[in-house]
């Protein structure tokens, strides 16, 4: 496998930072930017801008609590790939984040 140089991470992924993000609030919603960002391997302005992306996106809701922000992730939306459209995020999640059927929605 080539690695970056200087690094210990693959050159490449199978999901996107975005995919990511995403796993990270389906396994703790309640978790802090800073978590998310650490979970992922991104900053957390990086993560932030994600956490926008998918709430403008409409994959996510962002709830306010005092200080912190709950994420709450939004069932049934399709993938943005026209190759994979026709199917919903909900898989995936299901797939690599199975708790989250226990702990949230």
């Amino acid at each position: 496998m080539s690695e970056d140089a200087g690094t210990d991470r693959p050159s490449w992924t199978f999901l996107t930072n975005h995919g990511h993000v995403l796993l990270a609030v389906a396994a703790d919603p309640d978790a802090r930017v800073a978590d998310i960002a650490a979970r992922v391997g991104v900053t957390p302005r990086a993560a932030l801008a994600i956490l926008r992306d998918l709430d403008d996106g409409g994959y996510l809701v962002r709830h306010r609590h005092g200080r912190r922000t709950r994420y709450e992730i939004r069932p049934h939306q399709h993938f943005r790939h026209p190759a994979t459209a026709a199917h919903e995020v909900d898989g995936l999640i299901a797939l690599l984040a199975p708790d989250r059927g226990r702990s949230g929605r």
